[in-house]
């Protein structure tokens, strides 16, 4: 189209110098040259968006079709009283590789305690974390939620009583009311206000300009990281779960973020099972109950109090997480 305007400016700019062409007749074929070639570049734009859409349809079809691995249950149970208490009855994890994850193990975490798991990079920690939200089903054994078999339940279901917070904090764009509103679908704006004023949330919220009705824009990028997990931290309180994990939920605040994060776990846990995935031991700090993993295996198993005066590998990382206090 370009071409063509500039090969008819040029040939008329010489016809009108010779005064064979009237400057009229020249603008007007310019005009009626772009007018001709502009539907083309239209129907070009919506070739290459037509094209694009294609690909990206192919993509999601692809994903609808995928198969889950961990599927419904055809038959599923009907949760009544849950307390919260878990059990691993033999739990052995291994990928398909044959890479073995989780050795062979049995535990039982009683309702309304809180478990902090330990060890390094690697240990199985994450693992068992993802096996108690059917993330994976295991190899062999079997996870029970009280005394229900975790396969014999619908996936909406487990979902409502175990709640799993990352240490990506993801917020959707919209305001912080409707981010806090995930948690329960359909509460009301006092629920809202209330489960934001358990862990903390309140104070910063309505400091913003518009408060609840603020948006907090694509992943959150308005407000700072702790502000961002204190909002998933009201989110989860609102879905009030029977099992919470917390998955290296601090990991990547800064000390003064943590601060205020420590002071909304401690509502946020309240009265709860709580399973917590942690580097930072002043998490730990908050459990009743530490285990320590190595390798796909529970080493230790105890208070942290008793952990510490132990003279295990916990009590070298308490007193590693000391000195880099000092």
């Amino acid at each position: 189209g370009n071409a063509t305007v500039a090969a008819i400016l040029l040939v008329g700019g010489f016809r009108v110098l010779d005064g064979t062409l009237g400057i009229g007749v020249l603008t007007a074929a310019i005009l009626y040259a772009r007018r001709f070639f502009d539907p083309m570049e239209q129907i070009a734009i919506f070739y290459n968006s037509y094209q694009s859409a294609s690909a990206a349809l192919e993509k999601i079809s692809g994903v609808l079709q995928e198969e889950p691995s961990v599927p419904d249950p055809e038959n599923p149970v009907e949760l009544k009283n849950i307390k919260g208490g878990l059990v691993f009855d033999k739990v052995k994890f291994q990928y398909d590789t044959g890479d073995v994850v989780l050795h062979p193990f049995s535990l039982d975490i009683p309702g309304g305690q809180t478990i902090a798991l330990v060890g390094t990079t690697g240990a199985g920690k994450s693992t068992l974390a993802k096996l108690i939200s059917r993330f994976y089903d295991p190899s062999e054994g079997v996870v029970r939620l009280d005394d229900y078999d975790l396969r014999d339940i619908s996936n909406a279901n487990l979902r409502q009583k175990v709640v799993m917070v990352t240490q990506e904090a993801y917020l959707f764009t919209g305001s912080v009311a409707q981010n806090i509103q995930l948690g329960c679908p359909g509460a009301s704006m006092d629920d809202v206000v209330k489960a934001a004023k358990a862990v903390g949330a309140h104070e910063f919220i309505l400091e913003l300009p518009y408060g609840y009705e603020t948006d907090v824009n694509k992943r959150g990028g308005r407000v700072s990281s702790g502000q961002r997990q204190l909002i998933s931290f009201a989110r989860a309180f609102l879905a009030d779960p029977a099992v919470l994990i917390l998955d290296e939920a601090t990991s990547s605040l800064d000390i003064p973020s943590e601060a205020m994060v420590q002071l909304g776990l401690k509502t946020l846990l309240a009265g709860r099972t709580a399973v917590i995935i942690a580097h930072r031991l002043s998490t730990v700090s908050i459990a009743d109950r530490v285990l320590v993993m190595e390798h796909g295996k529970i080493i230790e198993d105890g208070s942290p109090e008793e952990l510490v005066a132990s003279g295990g590998k916990f009590s070298k990382l308490y007193k590693s997480w000391k000195d880099s206090l000092v």
